[in-house]
């Protein structure tokens, strides 16, 4: 007998590529499983699939940093600094990326390049351990969102987020709907996804002096003169993230969705004073925020 949850639910997360660098990404998650019925002829309970199989892929994956440890451009070390934290240092073919982050915030997986392939091999192997013996089969299907209008990927932590939001390199991949004159303009869409490719977005509000960022040694032999620095603690711990100045864009805002829609708004009323402007930003799959000026 089969059981299938499809929409399960959403996972958004950053991972590290060695042609693109850092990566917001938004997956949608299927789920079947294969078994035998157990005492209340079920397969699952649908509660415990929504629930407990959700926590589990939640835990593992969601709003975390994706590392490839078969990467030659990749180094996880522990923090010299903090107790509980690791440095991540990686050097992609587009830009260089150094980290400090609790280790929670990170996800490791056994491979050369984070791919659907890979991820799903991963969850397979982590809720396989929490299924109950009359489950016999798992099977996982992610999938992005079909998207037929521009769209982007971009990374960002919130530090006043009490929740998983706060960690420094998590990300989606996002449409945007852009109206001018209530007027639909995608040449304004193609324009902003091109923008904000593969960007990490950071808070002016967070930025410090490279004296006060804690660091690898490696990272600290390997900066350059365009790397810019951040850093905020937040319940988890603390975070660190030097980014090189070609794939950041740094806002005087909180990088929240609803905020970023507004900062969007701004920037085309700026450049559009005459015209009325709305944006409809999305982040990740199906939520988002709308912003008129």
């Amino acid at each position: 007998m089969q059981l299938f949850v499809n929409d399960l639910t959403v996972i958004d997360f950053s991972y590290l590529c060695e042609q693109r660098g850092i990566v917001g990404e938004s997956w949608i998650v299927d789920v079947l499983l294969d078994g035998d019925l157990n005492e209340m002829s079920m397969v699952l309970d649908f509660g415990v699939v929504k629930k407990q199989i959700k926590a589990i892929i939640d835990d593992a994956v969601d709003h975390k940093l994706l590392l490839p440890t078969g990467s030659k451009m990749l180094r996880v070390t522990d923090s010299d600094v903090r107790e509980g934290h690791e440095f991540v240092d990686f050097t992609s073919n587009r830009a260089s990326y150094f980290l400090q982050s609790p280790i929670c915030a990170f996800a490791k997986l056994e491979c050369q390049a984070i791919t659907i392939e890979a991820v799903t091999e991963h969850l397979i192997e982590v809720i396989q351990k929490q299924l109950p013996d009359n489950v016999k089969g798992l099977s996982i299907n992610l999938r992005p969102e079909v998207i037929p209008s521009e769209f982007y990927h971009y990374t960002h932590g919130l530090k006043k987020h009490d929740g998983n939001c706060q960690r420094i390199a998590h990300g989606h991949r996002s449409k945007i709907n852009l109206f001018k004159n209530e007027q639909a303009d995608t040449e304004l869409e193609a324009y902003w996804c091109e923008r904000w490719r593969d960007i990490y977005l950071a808070s002016i509000e967070d930025k410090v002096i490279k004296e006060e960022i804690e660091l690898s040694a490696f990272a600290h032999d390997n900066l350059q003169p365009d790397h810019q620095y951040f850093a905020y603690m937040a319940p988890q711990g603390r975070f660190d993230i030097a980014v090189q100045e070609h794939v950041l864009e740094v806002v005087d805002c909180d990088s929240t969705v609803e905020l970023l829609a507004d900062y969007i708004g701004r920037q085309l009323k700026a450049e559009h004073p005459n015209d009325t402007i709305k944006v409809v930003a999305y982040e990740g799959v199906g939520k988002g925020a709308i912003a008129s000026v």
